[in-house]
């Protein structure tokens, strides 16, 4: 466990589980829903996990480059997608961690699991006055181009009276497997849970910001980089979770050329890297 402090800021991270931040809190609130001890990060409605090289889901693990379909492990086989990337089942190293911020890398040659990828990726976790801040950054060590993506998909705590805001300009009607098949000109959202409870639904053009409005705080929430054009958000009925996930690109958007203009993934040459932040501020 790593655990980082500064300010009226809490966070702790496990790093050979993904770099998954089990809890975050602020003033002794908690911001996520704290991961139980022992419990699997990528099976638990709690914390946050990275997600690269892609976020959300590949329908039936295709991804087809210059003509090459190349196949990713399905790992949600009752959909027949592979979800959420790669790093969040793998282990990430320690750089440095000096009590209130931490660096880790992830590096992946996936010739040898039969994968297509190779990367380095690098994640940071700095707590202090201005809030926490989560900077995320992925290099494309192969020696051709090769499309990534990333993103974060943190579990918000939600507690009964919450409300959430924030402006997009279009929003992705889904289907049964929760991949993208129409879009539709939007606003954004502003509403308490009878507008967003039930969502697994992608918002394009968004400006970056977003405010969830607590009973007991309020959370703001700044992306930059790659992360300031989508959200994903999935808020399911009945639950204490709120899921506003910052990506870079549309869910399956390399099978799904008609929406490549509302976020494709970003093709990186080699030694070329993608990068996004965000900052988490909160207030009474």
């Amino acid at each position: 466990m790593l655990e980082l402090a500064a300010g009226d800021w809490r966070a702790q991270l496990l790093p050979e589980a993904g770099a998954a931040v089990t809890q975050l809190a602020w003033r002794g609130r908690d911001v996520l829903v704290p991961l139980p001890l022992g419990a699997d990060p990528n099976a638990s409605f709690g914390g946050a996990f990275v997600m690269l090289p892609w976020t959300n889901r590949l329908d039936a693990g295709q991804l087809p480059v210059a003509g090459t379909v190349h196949h990713l492990p399905v790992n949600r086989p009752e959909d027949n997608t592979a979800i959420h990337g790669l790093a969040r089942n793998r282990t990430w190293v320690v750089d440095s961690e000096t009590g209130d911020r931490c660096t880790l890398t992830q590096v992946l040659d996936g010739a040898a699991e039969g994968l297509p990828y190779a990367y380095r990726a690098q994640l940071s976790l700095e707590l202090g006055e201005e809030g926490a801040r989560l900077s995320l950054a992925v290099t494309n060590v192969a020696g051709q181009p090769f499309p990534f993506g990333l993103g974060w998909h943190p579990f918000f705590l939600r507690p009964a009276g919450t409300g959430l805001r924030f402006r997009a300009g279009a929003l992705f009607a889904r289907d049964a497997r929760t991949l993208p098949v129409a879009v539709q000109a939007s606003d954004g959202l502003v509403g308490d849970e009878q507008a967003y409870e039930g969502l697994d639904t992608h918002f394009a053009g968004w400006d970056g910001a977003a405010e969830i409005l607590r009973p007991d705080l309020r959370l703001h929430l700044a992306a930059s980089g790659a992360w300031s054009r989508n959200l994903h958000v999935f808020a399911p009925t009945g639950s204490t979770v709120l899921c506003l996930e910052p990506v870079s690109h549309v869910p399956d958007a390399p099978n799904r050329p008609d929406f490549a203009g509302y976020g494709p993934l970003t093709m990186l040459a080699p030694d070329s890297t993608l990068t996004a932040s965000l900052l988490l501020h909160a207030t009474i």
